[in-house]
């Protein structure tokens, strides 16, 4: 079921109708079982999984909480661990890995055999893993007590909103809201609508429409191309990956709040950062966290002695190679990792030479500052480069495009006019919200601001649809 389906929204209607008429215990029970049939709905088989790592990381943590032994737990959850990766990685890496692994040996003469097996990828199975991991880890630390009320927890796992495509959204945050009962509050519905709209707004007008352009460019050869042609197909996928999954995740933030919950905040602004460290501070917040509380800190944490420069440089290369794995299995997301694990690594000694961060901007002149913003981008856009290309081999490609032919055509032109309709209108919006640093803001200013804003976006839906309805990007990681 998708966000931007009819289906969806008769689906939802249901559920908002009958969690309206129901008690906090009841409440938790539909939406448990309007989950289940929410994931249920791309593939049944589906469910049995979801369900199985539910009850293991459920166990496991009463048994960590009530064990007074510490080898015990650590064996506790260094099992349930073990068992949700072996899942993840026997259905999403299996294939890459038994490939890599045979052309290894095959090149040192040793002819290897591994059979071929080809696993569908469950739908958001790396988002409710990596979920259900970080709460083991909090009941394990002492952060975060066991829930024992299994139905609170596998709702924890299942809520619908963020099921496939996150925010994972951490126990700390979302169970309580779950297990104790929910109030109606008189801003989430205007909040609600907001986060909605103009998710739909992105998914659907700026992310579809330039999903097009993206995929005409790099499903190209790109012997065919030119080097502008080349830029036009990145700028393309750049605003149609960050609108498309930005875009699912203010609905699920919209969704929740109908329903009294809050979720993680996602996406702040991410394409007006100045740094690296300042992109990774607003994009895909709920996974940066994730990665830095339960491996990026721990990393540094080794040993008595201080972390060193080393360390210190060697942890984020790391984060980031695993943060480009957990895209998925091909050598072009780990490139991606290792580019983007490079780029925090250059910036830190950098900014070592300069009096302060170079992400400091409330102390820059504004052209300075638009600068950094856009000096930033094109590096990002080049990682997109590595993130959309199919091989390293078209990495190279349409590198060597953009270097030795460099002229306008006539579909360049029409796609960097269809670049600046659809995502100009947005970007200038959202330096609106830089500059206020506040994401509701227009939720906060007069109602008559609000209409002129919704009514643009509903014609634009309306007006311009675009000529394939996509599902979201990050449904297959």
């Amino acid at each position: 079921m998708l966000f931007n389906s009819y289906i969806f929204w008769v689906f939802f209607a249901l559920v908002f109708i009958l969690y309206r008429r129901l008690r906090h215990r009841g409440q938790n029970y539909m939406l448990l079982i309007a989950s289940y049939i929410f994931y249920g709905y791309w593939d049944w088989r589906f469910l049995f999984l979801m369900l199985f790592s539910t009850v293991v990381d459920y166990c496991a943590a009463i048994l960590i909480a009530s064990s007074p032994s510490r080898p015990r737990r650590k064996t506790v959850l260094t099992s349930s661990i073990v068992i949700q990766l072996s899942l993840l990685g026997l259905f999403k890496y299996y294939g890459f890995f038994s490939q890599q692994l045979a052309s290894v040996f095959s090149l040192v003469g040793i002819p290897v055999y591994l059979p071929a097996l080809k696993f569908l990828l469950p739908v958001g199975i790396s988002f409710y893993t990596f979920q259900t991991m970080s709460y083991m880890l909090d009941v394990y630390r002492g952060e975060y007590p066991c829930e024992k009320n299994f139905v609170n927890f596998a709702l924890f796992v299942s809520f619908f909103p963020h099921l496939v495509a996150g925010p994972l959204v951490r126990a700390t945050k979302l169970l309580p809201q779950i297990a104790t009962p929910r109030t109606r509050r008189p801003d989430d519905f205007r909040e609600g609508l907001y986060y909605i709209a103009i998710g739909l707004f992105k998914k659907v007008f700026v992310g579809d429409n330039l999903a097009a352009i993206a995929n005409s460019v790099f499903q190209t050869n790109p012997a065919n191309l030119t080097g502008l042609e080349c830029i036009a197909g990145i700028y393309a996928f750049a605003f149609q990956i960050y609108c498309d999954f930005s875009g699912y995740s203010s609905i699920a933030q919209g969704l929740a709040k109908w329903l009294n919950i809050d979720l993680t905040t996602n996406f702040n602004l991410p394409y007006f950062a100045s740094s690296p460290t300042d992109f990774w501070r607003r994009w895909h917040i709920s996974l940066s966290t994730w990665f830095r509380d339960y491996l990026y800190i721990p990393l540094l944490r080794r040993g008595a002695e201080p972390a060193s420069r080393a360390r210190l440089f060697s942890a984020l290369v790391i984060v980031m190679l695993l943060s480009g794995l957990w895209h998925g299995a091909a050598w072009t997301f780990v490139l991606w990792g290792a580019y983007h694990g490079m780029l925090l690594v250059g910036y830190r000694l950098i900014s070592k030479k300069k009096s302060g961060p170079v992400n400091e901007k409330a102390s820059l002149p504004l052209p300075v500052y638009l600068i950094r913003i856009v000096i930033m981008f094109q590096l990002v856009c080049f990682g997109w480069l590595l993130f959309r290309a199919e091989s390293i081999g078209q990495v190279w490609a349409m590198m060597g495009r953009i270097v030795h032919d460099f002229h306008w055509t006539s579909f360049a032109s029409s796609a960097f006019t269809m670049i600046l309709f659809f995502a100009g209108p947005l970007m200038i919006y959202e330096f609106w919200l830089e500059r206020r640093q506040d994401l509701l803001s227009l939720v906060r200013i007069d109602w008559r601001a609000r209409a002129v804003v919704y009514s643009y976006c509903s014609l634009m839906l309306l007006f311009f649809p675009p000529p394939v309805s996509n599902v979201f990007i990050y449904f297959q990681f």
